[in-house]
Order: structure tokens, then C-alpha cells, then sequence
């Protein structure tokens, strides 16, 4: 199995308060390692909560799929690095991030099948 290795995102992706985004989606079943994920508070002057969703295909954003609940104070960054690389197997598996207040900044890495 070949893995195309590197970043996940294009680049930092926004979070805005309240909302949730679709990070990383298996395509063409193609599986996706997720190995860290880098999550920046920015803007807020206060700690935020951000979220990490697996989301199954077809499923939906809940308490039920939440795997991280993180508290990042105003200005601090957090490392997300699971021991083992969180794995999206079947197309439409995404991996999701929310954020309450302020801004999330956002950066994934990791591999997926070629």
C-alpha cells in the first residue's frame, strides 16, 4: 500500500465560533491516517473549547462521534498527536472541528492511500 504523506489541509483552515467544518474526507475509499492535528486560539481573549468529530459516512456532528474536547487558553496552541493515527476508512468518513467563541486555527497532517 503506497501512502501519500504530508499535510492534509491546504494550508491553516478558520474555525469560526460556533460552527463545525468538515476537515478531511475520504474520497474514492481511499483511506486517510490522520497523525496531528495543530489547533491555534488566535483571536479570542478568553479560552475556547475546540472539538475533533470522526464523523462515519452518512452520520452526523454529536456527543456520539466527539473524540476530543480540548480547552486552548487566549494566544496558545495545542498538539493533537493520537499514539495511533486516527483512520478514515469509507468514502464520505470525515474527520470535523469545532470551535466555541473566538477563532480556531487549524492544521492536519498525516497520509492517505494513493
Amino acid at each position: 500500500m503506497a501512502l501519500s504523506r504530508g499535510r492534509l489541509t491546504n494550508g491553516v483552515i478558520n474555525v469560526s465560533a460556533g460552527t463545525t467544518v468538515g476537515i478531511v474526507t475520504v474520497a474514492s475509499n481511499k483511506k486517510v491516517y490522520i497523525k496531528s492535528i495543530v489547533a491555534h486560539n488566535g483571536i479570542s481573549t478568553t479560552s475556547i473549547n475546540a472539538q475533533v468529530y470522526y464523523v462515519p459516512s452518512g452520520g452526523s456532528v454529536s456527543a456520539n462521534t466527539r473524540l476530543f474536547n480540548v480547552s486552548i487558553a487566549q494566544s496558545e496552541t495545542v498538539f493533537i498527536e493520537p499514539s495511533y493515527p486516527i483512520v478514515l476508512t469509507t468514502t464520505g468518513d470525515n474527520l470535523s472541528i469545532g470551535c466555541t467563541f473566538g477563532q480556531l486555527n487549524v492544521l492536519v497532517s498525516g497520509d492517505v492511500e494513493v
